[in-house]
């Protein structure tokens, strides 16, 4: 897409997935952008990542499920180039939830109808393709992105759209627009102290990479509200088995007692694991919020801030959605019909 009104020169706060994608968007529409990010994207918690894309834990639902559609639809077509966007198309299982119960029949009971209408091939699973203790689950194949790579990807696209990526400490997002014409705010878990917002808190998520021992299909099964899930998904560098999900939980160390059980869970289901030579240990915090905050305000300079936080697990998954409405919104701003205050 191409503006028809002046560029505009922008601070994007944060270095993710979220604030990657934004930015991207941004500087593809003409934009001058750079990014501001205290770590590089490996270190972030996008790094750490499962990488499926499915709506889990992020509200609210009927957005999060039309961003996700939009992020399934981009993922897909970087799926024809794995090896340079880390986007690959897998098929799995999904029981138990996941986000969409396993038992919510059409999906409309869920929320998540546009979701499964939007998944080509999704499809209840016959009862051999579930493995030991599931009795109901969905069939789809969908994108799994290796988040290391990925985040690479979005940084080449980035500098290749004229975008500018730069390390840095943002004390406020004031001083972030000090000498900008707009400020996006991906700060994520950072937005917590950042904007301030109490509402923001971390998720923990513990997960183990092992040794693949031959699992090709990804496999979910994890409640909307559980502390505990298990999940496999296959990547390039090996098996990553889950998971963790403990509210307002800070630790980012791994607890070996923790890693044990999710090993444990997942070999109830998939013997083989247990056997599985174990690879790394990995924790992330995932940015939660009771909603996403994807909305505009003016900061105490006067500069608009458009706010894009609060994703949760579901980061990857909307990703390209919310970068959509990031663009809408700094167009608004543009042509003067943004809000003062959202």
């Amino acid at each position: 897409m191409t503006s028809n009104t002046d560029d505009l020169d922008v601070r994007v706060v944060g270095g993710g997935v979220i604030g990657l994608t934004s930015a991207i968007a941004l500087a593809e529409d003409g934009h001058r952008v750079r990014v501001l990010s205290r770590d590089a994207a490996d270190g972030t918690t996008s790094a750490v990542a499962g990488g499926l894309c499915w709506p889990y834990r992020i509200q609210p639902y009927e957005r999060a499920v039309a961003w996700s559609v939009r992020s399934f639809q981009v993922l897909t077509d970087l799926a024809r180039r794995p090896e340079e966007t880390g986007s690959r198309m897998v098929t799995g299982t999904m029981t138990g939830g996941g986000g969409a119960a396993a038992d919510a029949g059409d999906g409309v009971e869920d929320g998540l109808a546009a979701w499964y209408a939007a998944v080509p091939g999704l499809r209840r699973a016959r009862a051999e393709e579930l493995p030991e203790g599931s009795a109901s689950g969905w069939r789809a194949r969908t994108p799994l992105v290796d988040m290391p790579a990925h985040l690479r990807y979005l940084e080449r696209r980035l500098t290749a759209a004229g975008g500018v990526i730069e390390r840095a400490e943002v004390a406020s997002l004031e001083e972030a627009g000090a000498s900008a014409d707009v400020v996006v705010n991906c700060s994520g878990l950072g937005a917590r102290e950042l904007v301030p917002d109490p509402g923001v808190h971390p998720v923990q998520g513990q997960l183990v990479v092992v040794e693949n021992p031959g699992i090709e299909e990804w496999y979910v099964s994890a409640d909307s509200g559980a502390t505990d899930t298990t999940y496999l998904l296959p990547q390039p560098y090996g098996l990553v088995v889950g998971g963790t999900a403990r509210e307002n939980a800070w630790s980012t160390e791994p607890d070996p007692a923790v890693a044990e059980a999710i090993v444990a869970r997942a070999a109830r289901r998939f013997p083989e694991l247990a056997r599985a030579r174990v690879l790394a240990h990995k924790v992330g915090l995932r940015p939660a919020r009771p909603a996403v905050r994807l909305a505009v305000e003016r900061l105490s300079g006067g500069v608009p801030c458009v706010h894009n936080y609060g994703h949760g697990g579901g980061g990857v998954t909307v990703a390209w959605g919310c970068a959509d409405e990031v663009l809408r919104m700094v167009r608004e701003v543009q042509e003067g019909r943004g809000p003062a205050h959202r």
